[in-house]
């Protein structure tokens, strides 16, 4: 292995680290707020990447319906919890606009938008718009009703969900593969290592990414309302914030992260309706380093599961996966050893 191709799997690493690096941090989050371990949120990557690459297609993508079924859904589940609780007529016409009214606008503006050539700056809002309520819907449908469960209850939740989604998903999207063109034809000759124009807007997007979370975190207000949740949900509870909204928002957050980080690796890989796993147990991998609890430290780890799967795909390419997915083994064995076990908190 020479310089120049030592310099292209960095490159490459850090790259597809980047990605996970936003795939980790919304992990954590959600489970920073909800208990949740949000193994799907690789499959909202994959929404994400078919739907901006279906619209630069010039076709129809499937997430307007699937976002009207999951809204319709979620407005079902209100509106029996009213009809048990008492029917609260201000509550229901929030829902029937959030869950309702929201998918179907969106269907509209989609409609008008596939296939008229707007560009990617439009397809790139409209796939945004079309995913990130989606997770809202989720965590209404699937986590909400069982908010309070065990760690293990909720983990063996999202792994229903996953499946659910794959499945969803080849309903929706079908098995074809698609790609996205380009975000930026730009190329950059640095010595001997050419960067392309794809890498540099994926770089700057994270970058962007992450200064607005940590913006989002310590100035507005509910994004102190979520720290307040994720630190002490009793607590949080006490003075007013509401953690049924925080875990709304949290999911909406994540899903969110989840359509850009697809948005970004559309144009790098072909993606299908079950590529989202193995990316997001990449940056699931990412948020155990962080203890599922450290942004900064999730971050550094992303990069560090990036540039070994770059390494592993040179040096024994048939075992990349099982090198990157090792990591996690001396990671839980240390923290087994240093940190004595408790029971759940209730």
């Amino acid at each position: 292995m020479d310089s120049t191709i030592l310099l292209f799997l960095l490159q490459d690493g850090i790259t597809n680290g980047a990605v996970y690096a936003l795939l980790g941090i919304a992990i954590v989050l959600i489970f920073a707020v909800t208990r949740v371990i949000f193994i799907p949120q690789g499959e909202l990557v994959a929404f994400g990447a078919l739907t901006y690459a279906l619209l630069e297609a010039g076709r129809l993508p499937g997430t307007v319906w699937l976002t009207a079924a999951f809204g319709a859904l979620a407005f079902a589940f209100d509106l029996a919890a009213s009809l048990s609780t008492g029917i609260d007529a201000r509550k229901l016409a929030r829902s029937a606009g959030f869950n309702l009214a929201l998918p179907a606008a969106l269907l509209a503006v989609t409609h008008e938008v596939a296939g008229a050539g707007f560009g990617p700056g439009v397809h790139i809002l409209v796939t945004l718009a079309l995913v990130t309520p989606l997770g809202p819907y989720i965590y209404r449908v699937a986590f909400q009703p069982i908010a309070s469960a065990s760690i293990l209850a909720l983990l063996i939740t999202a792994v229903g969900v996953h499946l659910a989604l794959v499945g969803l998903g080849l309903v929706f999207f079908g098995a074809e593969g698609v790609r996205a063109p380009s975000l930026s034809e730009l190329t950059l000759e640095l010595g001997p290592l050419l960067v392309s124009g794809q890498s540099l807007v994926i770089y700057a997007v994270t970058l962007l990414a992450i200064g607005a979370l940590w913006f989002f975190f310590e100035r507005a207000l509910w994004g102190k309302a979520l720290k307040a949740t994720a630190v002490n949900r009793l607590g949080a509870r006490l003075v007013g914030i509401r953690t049924t909204f925080a875990g709304a928002l949290a999911f909406g957050l994540a899903a969110l992260v989840g359509a850009l980080s697809g948005i970004l690796i559309a144009p790098v890989t072909t993606i299908y309706y079950d590529t989202g796993f193995l990316i997001g147990l990449k940056g699931f991998v990412a948020a155990i380093v962080g203890a599922l609890a450290s942004y900064p430290l999730t971050a550094v780890a992303a990069l560090a599961v990036g540039i070994v799967e770059a390494f592993s795909s040179f040096v024994a390419s048939d075992l990349k996966e099982v090198i990157v997915f090792m990591l996690i083994i001396p990671v839980l064995v240390w923290r087994s050893l240093t940190q004595p076990h408790v029971e759940e908190e209730d």
